[in-house]
């Protein structure tokens, strides 16, 4: 590597660092730091959210209540990651530019498949939900639409930008055996990048379980919806009694994805 590229490099890095750094001191200079900017009982109502983290609320009733909360949060999570994939598999596909011979073609269709993933994914899903809220009510499909379209752009692009980045040895050489673009995508791009794509999907999994459980404080329901009840009454050993069910949800899909990912790299 020529090093005053590397020189180069260096310095562009140590302006952007500096940059950053006023940025960030310009807006610490910008609070006003008075007493109003801390509410007076925060630290009270602190101490007894902390108190509550050892204590939480284990009777029948509430654990039962937490198990169908997270049923629901898990579905809306698993049916929107299910649309999420299939929205990302057409749109990869077509945003990679692949399956078309023609460059003119290409130059079009690759560009505006990307710019369709971009604005899915630009808008937040607690976005989308309210969207959603306003317009088709508080349903599951508001819920499922919400999680289905941002997690589909996102996955779209990272699919999109995967099956960009394969050797292209292998394919030629499938195409010069006859294959055609098709039988090239379905025998030659897709089995490459299977593992690759499966753990991000996962990982994206455990995402959309979060992002379910923040989506309920609209009003949808599940684990947020009751954390939120359980806090407008202050009821503290309620909420982490949810919390835990939230985080025991992430906690098992990050088991099944290590073994899942284990089974596809065998």
């Amino acid at each position: 590597m020529d090093k005053r590229w590397l020189s180069f490099e260096l310095h562009k890095r140590k302006i952007l660092t500096l940059i950053l750094l006023l940025a960030f001191m310009l807006s610490l200079f910008s609070l006003e730091w008075n007493s109003n900017l801390i509410h007076s009982g925060g630290f009270k109502t602190a101490k007894q959210i902390a108190a509550a983290f050892f204590t939480p609320d284990l009777s029948g009733d509430i654990l039962l209540l937490a198990l169908e909360s997270s049923w629901t949060t898990l579905s809306y999570a698993a049916a929107g990651m299910s649309l999420a994939i299939i929205i990302a598999f057409f749109y990869g596909i077509l945003a990679a530019g692949i399956v078309v011979s023609e460059s003119n073609i290409k130059r079009y269709i690759r560009p505006f498949f990307r710019g369709q993933l971009g604005f899915m994914r630009a808008i937040h899903e607690l976005v989308w939900a309210w969207l959603f809220v306003a317009s088709i009510g508080l349903s599951p499909f508001a819920a499922i639409f919400a999680l289905a379209i941002p997690y589909g752009g996102i996955l779209g692009r990272i699919f999109a930008d995967m099956l960009e980045d394969i050797p292209r040895e292998p394919i030629k050489a499938l195409e010069a055996a006859g294959a055609s673009k098709l039988q090239a995508l379905w025998y030659g791009y897709l089995p490459m990048v299977r593992a690759s794509i499966t753990s991000y999907a996962m990982y994206r999994f455990e995402c959309a379980v979060r992002s379910s459980a923040i989506m309920s404080f609209v009003g949808i329901g599940g684990l947020g919806y009751q954390i939120q009840l359980s806090l407008d009454d202050l009821h503290y050993d309620e909420v982490w009694t949810f919390v835990f069910f939230l985080i025991a949800l992430v906690i098992m899909i990050d088991l099944w994805s290590n073994q899942l990912r284990k089974r596809l790299v065998q």
